[in-house]
């Protein structure tokens, strides 16, 4: 099972083994009797539900593969998205070797996408995909299961919290990972370190996803002093590539548990359907991804879709209103998505093969040097406006043309 799940963290491993070089330190002092604020209901930060059935949740290896492509995948009918959330990984935990504490690294690859938001986070971000950012150890003896009393928690979470202001992220997601607990003189892992963690960051962050990645010492420790992490987070899913396994995280019900997880490179399309099929018969929320590609994998998708959502994945390799029509359900391009549709006379059961749906675009992008006219009825009939460029908002169109279109004609 370990190996099964190793295979994910190879690349990002020998990274951190050539980045960084581990110090001798003195140990962190004993944890200190303190006490947690009382358990107490938080609400849970679902992500909008945009298509009936389980969440698409996507690790991302940003080391080599470009997090834009989460956002090249819709769904057949209806143009809805297949993933529903872009996890940036990996941030590491590593030690400050002056202070022994906790502290928040990122290698060149993820500061790229960081510092980069309007090209890799925004526009994701713009067609309703939440993106967040993975926190795991770093071979430094330093992890989240590990601080060593409420006052290295909530500064760690500061930290956290502070990455997500600046590169306007939509949350953090922790995962228990290669923290290789008790060198340079760390402590081991502890009961209150993970409750203290998501605790301090639940307050700095009421209106963020925290999510947790099954897995590690931390999957043990979900509760101190009548506090549970599963009242301060937002979901948690199956570490293990490969097989169903529902997550243990009291506090958190079936909608926002994934109990099946796969690698796109390495799990079968056969078992990825299974897993699906078991994912919707008892009703789970949320669907794990991991180890998406550069390259055109919506044959290998369409296996899960169909069986979550009853249609097919698309690939879109072109970029949205560069090589067809792209209709969107909201103003400024944000949204469910048709797919490009070409040049043609188009009624509306026609439009629908593309994911359009009646009464129901608010933008549009278009290419260049092509012309678009849009009809309130069917068939070409009724008000019409015509458009040869890119339209953000149809309520600004004269008369209102906003969720009024019916069928096109595209020149």
């Amino acid at each position: 099972m370990i190996q099964n799940h190793s295979f994910r963290f190879m690349a990002v491993s020998a990274i951190c083994l050539t980045l960084f070089s581990c110090k001798k330190e003195t140990p962190l002092r004993e944890l200190p009797d303190l006490k947690l604020p009382q358990n107490r209901a938080v609400s849970v930060i679902s992500i909008p539900s945009v298509k009936s059935g389980p969440l698409g949740v996507c690790y991302v290896e940003v080391n080599y593969a470009d997090i834009r492509n989460v956002g090249k995948y819709t769904l057949n009918a209806g143009g809805k998205r297949l993933f529903d959330m872009a996890i940036i990984f990996a941030a590491n935990i590593n030690r400050n070797a002056s202070t022994g504490k906790a502290e928040l690294y990122f290698n060149e690859n993820v500061t790229n996408v960081l510092n980069n938001k309007a090209t890799y986070i925004e526009p994701l971000q713009a067609k309703g995909i939440k993106v967040t950012l993975s926190v795991l150890g770093n071979h430094q003896g330093m992890g989240i299961s590990n601080l060593a009393n409420q006052a290295d928690a909530q500064a760690f979470a500061q930290q956290l919290s502070n990455a997500v202001t600046t590169y306007g992220l939509d949350g953090i997601d922790f995962d228990d990972e290669y923290s290789d607990y008790g060198v340079n003189g760390t402590g081991q892992p502890n009961a209150s370190s993970f409750v203290y963690l998501v605790t301090a960051l639940r307050e700095l962050m009421p209106t963020k996803l925290i999510t947790f990645y099954y897995y590690g010492p931390a999957a043990s420790r979900l509760s101190f002093n009548g506090v549970t992490v599963g009242s301060k987070i937002d979901y948690s899913w199956n570490a293990m590539y490969g097989t169903y396994s529902v997550p243990n995280v009291p506090g958190l019900t079936a909608s926002n548990l994934g109990p099946a997880a796969i690698d796109i490179q390495a799990t079968s399309s056969t078992i990825a359907a299974n897993l699906a099929t078991q994912t919707k018969n008892n009703n789970y929320g949320v669907y794990l991804y991991y180890n998406l590609p550069n390259s055109n994998v919506e044959s290998y998708l369409s296996s899960i879709s169909n069986v979550l959502y009853n249609t097919n994945s698309l690939y879109n390799s072109g970029g949205e209103g560069t090589t067809g029509v792209n209709f969107y359900q909201d103003a400024n391009y944000r949204g469910a998505t048709t797919n490009g549709i070409p040049k043609g006379t188009y009624t509306l059961t026609q439009l629908e093969s593309y994911g359009f749906i009646n009464d129901w675009a608010s933008s549009v992008r278009i290419p260049q040097g092509w012309t678009v006219t849009m009809y309130a009825d069917n068939n070409s009939t009724g008000t019409s406006w015509v458009l040869s460029s890119n339209h953000p908002n149809f309520t600004t169109l004269s008369p209102n043309a906003n969720d009024l279109v019916t069928s096109v004609k595209i020149q």
